[in-house]
């Protein structure tokens, strides 16, 4: 088989971040459509048949060998995961999934498997949300998670909306939303995915199962005062919000730790105009809140929008919350997590705080995940890693599953 570290060392230059490190690769972005052309080779060279749905997923095809109908690929063994990332995100999140997709359909081949169910290895747009703003969209359009005209409405910093990047990258908008035909293609969905944490570090272990995701959620936080002149108005006579929006970062933060297992995270903060010497007249800031309890992270984000109100009203300022997206805490369907088990035998159950496509999906089909080591602890970072051997021995693991399901 290929390993996966050769599969990831022929796109390690696509998308590199000279500004912040690690990589950029927004959807529909140069960077992702490479490695979208990247992934179709790969599958092409190994005999499956690409296809790209009304929603901008794209499906590679190992057919059992049978004559193919319209209903050959119901209920059909499904592995992926993304392509794109964060803003200066690490190497493996997302591409390490499809990498070991492919690796795992290289062992299936030279192990003489000839499958009993199609299978198909998927890659999910806009999983990360970076550009536009909903995490795992592509998902969420696949399983009518998010209304239609809602996703076609969105838009990036450029204003771009997604209907027009998707039309421009020979999708037709109008057709976007939940697809029961692909959703009746899943029978079970595995994923692989590099942790993103360090909790095999601890459990001294490879790679482990997935048994559930906790419940998180997006909003935005707009706060609006007095656009002024830095110079000329006086401190006294100031509505700034980016003062308000500095003490609501230091409630965010505190409220939260007092809160356990609680996370919440302010990743993103935009002043409009943005000038230096101009006093805002809006600061947005984007707030990730996340807790295994739903009700726990509800109330969260209720207190964090009173406190918000709060000191903004103290600075002569107004907030208004908005919520962007929520899913909430899966558990992983519990037949596939044992049929895992029996496949890996010894590989340790992990929760995760992220989220994925699978997580999504879980809410539809049964749905499991692996994860494989990642030495570093760190995710959405350069310094996000994982080591050749572990990422080939998570490559055979999810072979081994593949095999036992199909």
């Amino acid at each position: 088989m290929d390993s996966v570290s050769n599969l990831l060392g022929a796109i390690e230059d696509v998308g590199r971040d000279a500004t912040r490190g690690g990589y950029s690769r927004p959807v529909f972005s140069n960077a992702e459509l490479d490695l979208r052309s990247w992934f179709e080779q790969e599958a092409t060279r190994r005999g499956l048949e690409v296809e790209t749905d009304r929603n901008g997923i794209l499906w590679a095809w190992w057919d059992t060998g049978s004559e193919r109908s319209d209903s050959s690929r119901d209920g059909a063994l499904v592995t992926g995961s993304h392509l794109d990332s964060v803003p200066g995100g690490g190497a493996f999140d997302g591409p390490l999934g499809v990498a070991s997709a492919l690796a795992a359909v290289d062992v299936l081949k030279q192990r003489g498997v000839q499958p009993q169910r199609a299978l198909a290895v998927t890659v999910f747009p806009e999983e990360e949300g970076s550009r536009f703003g909903v995490a795992c969209l592509g998902s969420r359009l696949l399983t009518g998670g998010i209304d239609p005209d809602a996703a076609r409405n969105l838009r990036d910093p450029d204003g771009v909306s997604f209907a027009e990047a998707a039309r421009a990258n020979g999708l037709d908008p109008a057709h976007l939303g939940k697809d029961d035909d692909a959703l009746r293609r899943i029978g079970d969905f595995v994923e692989l995915h590099v942790e993103q944490g360090r909790g095999l570090i601890d459990l001294d272990s490879p790679f482990a199962i997935g048994t559930s995701v906790i419940g998180h959620g997006r909003w935005k936080l707009s706060i609006t005062g007095q656009g002024n002149h830095a110079g000329t108005t006086l401190m006294a006579d100031r509505a700034d919000p980016m003062v308000a929006a500095a003490q609501v970062i230091l409630a965010i933060r505190k409220t939260a730790a007092a809160t356990p297992e609680a996370r919440a995270t302010v990743g993103r903060v935009q002043p409009i105009p943005g000038g230096t010497n101009v006093i805002a007249s809006r600061v947005d800031l984007w707030i990730d809140v996340r807790h295994p309890d739903d009700a726990v992270t509800a109330s969260l984000v209720e207190s964090i929008h009173g406190q918000a109100q709060k000191a903004a009203a103290f600075e002569g300022c107004a907030a208004a919350l908005t919520r962007e997206s929520v899913s909430g805490t899966v558990n992983f369907d519990g037949e596939l997590q044992r049929q895992l088990q029996l496949a890996i035998p010894g590989a340790p159950g992990l929760p995760t705080g992220a989220g994925h496509d699978a997580g999504i999906l879980a809410a539809h089909v049964p749905s499991a995940m692996l994860y494989v080591r990642n030495p570093t602890g760190i995710s959405h970072s350069p310094e996000e890693h994982v080591e050749d051997d572990d990422a080939d021995a998570g490559a055979v693991a999810l072979a081994d599953v593949l095999e036992r399901l199909l």
